[in-house]
């Protein structure tokens, strides 16, 4: 059994194809032979991500702290720290922060994130 630890704070953010802040917890690119990924992302006060969907991977999102307006499909419902929604793959979805704190989130996504996976839809 390999174990993986990650220091937060040595963790260096970067934009997704999305426009989220992300850093990575736990991904195959810097872990070795994990099989999904671990992310907190940070879309900052007034801002949102892209309209997007992943072709491959199915995500997770755990809403750590702030309110969002989430769009997924044909829904749009708020979200607010504590709740979880499941993303499955193919499915468009965005994400606005409507709170005056950063909307911090933990994602979850296996396959593992790519940029490769995300396709733009705006």
């Amino acid at each position: 059994m390999k174990i993986i630890k990650t220091e937060y704070d040595k963790i260096k953010p970067y934009i997704t194809k999305d426009g989220s802040i992300i850093k990575e917890l736990i991904h195959p690119s810097a872990h070795g032979d994990v099989k999904q990924s671990l992310a907190e992302a940070i879309i900052p006060a007034g801002s949102k991500t892209l309209l997007h969907k992943h072709h491959k991977s199915e995500e997770i999102y755990y809403i750590l702290e702030g309110r969002g307006l989430m769009t997924l499909g044909d829904e749009k419902f708020e979200v607010k720290k504590g709740d979880t929604i499941c993303i499955p793959p193919e499915t468009p979805h965005k994400i606005e922060n409507i709170s005056d704190v950063p909307l911090k989130i933990l994602c979850c996504s296996f396959p593992p994130y790519s940029h490769e996976d995300t396709e733009l839809m705006e």
